[in-house]
């Protein structure tokens, strides 16, 4: 049961994320569908249109084993969780901020601990890997940032007792989604549209031209079944080739993950629709 200061927080995302959805989700709502009874998002991340949505029935999926083994210790571990984050938030300088991102973790819990307290603290709350898998963000030039914030996790978790959370690829939404009961939301990575747009994966497999095309088909057969699928993406010739036939509707977003500040700014991007 929540207590008092519990029951004034809502759950919405814990992490920052690069292309996060939060402040897309005005432009996102017209275009959700009315009715369905089961949720699928197959590139999960800060997750903010399930805690926007909050469905009953909800499967969450990433290839990202950090990012999949932190959301599930948020839901069953969420208060020993919140004894590491708050060792982590008297303990924090630069000095300790790197010491952190060069240690590996064994336990499941260290290493959520790890991944919270290193998106809190990174540059812009991005999530990059080098071609060793290894988390090589620098430390962010933040005053007092929020590590733990507890009684979120605790909302959090209590949203995400109904949810199953898995390390899936997304491809394998198809083995769950299957008829107009169902709605599936793809955020992958985008389509790279200029020089500038080199943030195309948040891990060490990159996402390529054929993943598109590939996620494409997986849309289609989805769309095929009857299945609500929505899909957002760069706003390009490509993409807009790619899923030709279908619902396109164009959105403003903000940049908000480039260190130079005159390239942040509004860019075009997508919502693909097939219902």
């Amino acid at each position: 049961m929540l207590n008092s200061s519990q029951s004034q927080i809502l759950p919405r995302p814990f992490l920052k994320w690069a292309g996060g959805k939060s402040r897309l989700i005005p432009q996102y709502s017209q275009h959700f569908p009315k009715q369905f009874t089961n949720y699928y998002e197959p590139f999960l991340g800060g997750g903010a249109v399930f805690f926007h949505l909050q469905p009953k029935s909800a499967v969450l999926t990433d290839i990202n084993a950090d990012l999949i083994n932190t959301y599930c210790c948020v839901k069953d571990r969420v208060e020993e969780l919140i004894t590491y984050l708050k060792k982590h938030e008297l303990r924090h300088n630069k000095e300790y901020y790197y010491d952190v991102r060069s240690y590996s973790c064994k336990k499941d819990i260290e290493r959520a601990a790890r991944l919270i307290y290193l998106n809190k603290t990174c540059f812009n709350g991005l999530y990059r890997e080098n071609s060793k898998g290894e988390f090589n963000v620098p430390i962010g030039k933040y005053k007092n940032p929020m590590i733990c914030n507890a009684d979120l996790l605790r909302s959090v978790s209590t949203l995400l007792q109904s949810v199953t959370i898995e390390k899936r690829p997304f491809e394998d939404v198809l083995h769950y989604a299957n008829s107009a009961e169902d709605f599936v939301y793809f955020d992958p990575p985008y389509f790279p549209i200029n020089d500038t747009s080199y943030f195309t994966s948040y891990s060490r497999d990159s996402f390529t031209k054929d993943d598109q095309v590939k996620l494409r088909d997986v849309f289609v057969t989805l769309a095929s079944r009857g299945v609500k699928v929505l899909l957002s993406n760069s706003d390009c010739e490509f993409i807009r080739e790619l899923y030709s036939g279908f619902k396109i509707k164009p959105i403003l977003a903000a940049r908000a993950i480039n260190s130079k500040g005159k390239l942040r700014g509004k860019v075009a991007e997508v919502l693909i629709i097939s219902y």
